[in-house]
C-alpha cells in the first residue's frame, strides 16, 4: 500500500472538483478528487510533455473555456 500524499493545485481553494497529482514507484498518478476510484497512471517525462502542451494552449480547442 502506497503511502504518497496527493496534492491538488492552490487555484482549487476548498473546491472538490480539482485533479490531483502524486509520484509513486517512478511514475506520476493523477486523479479528479471527487471521483478518487479512477487514477490515470504516466511517465514524468509523457507527464511534463502534457503540462507544456497545456500552458501553450493545445487542448483549449476541447472545451468551452468561456462557460
Amino acid at each position: 500500500m502506497t503511502t504518497a500524499r496527493w496534492q491538488k493545485s492552490s487555484y482549487c481553494g476548498a473546491s472538490n472538483e480539482c485533479v490531483e497529482v502524486r509520484t509513486v514507484d517512478g511514475l506520476v498518478e493523477l486523479r479528479e478528487s471527487d471521483d478518487g476510484g479512477v487514477i490515470v497512471h504516466t511517465t514524468p517525462a509523457k507527464f511534463a510533455r502534457f503540462l507544456e502542451g497545456v500552458k501553450a494552449g493545445e487542448f483549449d480547442h476541447h472545451g468551452d473555456l468561456t462557460a
